[in-house]
């Protein structure tokens, strides 16, 4: 066994193996995953992206506050308004690849593999 591979939680018994539960559960919302794929462009003002998800904006105030205790996301204030972002690309990656498992399931060729097909062309 590989330390280096431990120190990382890359091994069965890691200890970042509870963490990435407590990650894995801050997403099993469809709200929140709505919330990263509007926030992969660029930071983005509360009711704006209560219109993007279509949920009010103390619903998604809500959902923002837990995902900024798990350090999802990232707030930056200008006057009134409240500005939100990804605090990095590990969240919006991992809902990525769930929306591409997510195709799997639906049978047939994925829509991802296609686009990849035509990228190595």
């Amino acid at each position: 066994m590989n330390a280096d591979n431990r120190i990382r939680g890359r091994e069965p018994d890691s200890q970042f193996v509870e963490l990435a539960v407590e990650v894995f559960a801050m997403l099993a919302d469809a709200t929140r995953v709505r919330i990263i794929l509007a926030l992969r462009d660029g930071e983005l003002p509360v009711h704006q992206l209560a219109e993007m998800v279509h949920k009010s904006p103390a619903a998604v105030s809500q959902h923002l506050a837990k995902m900024r205790l798990g350090r999802i996301v990232a707030a930056r204030q200008d006057g009134t308004r409240v500005f939100y972002r990804l605090e990095n690309e590990h969240a919006q990656r991992l809902v990525t690849d769930a929306i591409f498992q997510a195709e799997h399931s639906l049978g047939g060729t994925p829509r991802h593999h296609h686009a990849e097909s035509r990228e190595q062309e």
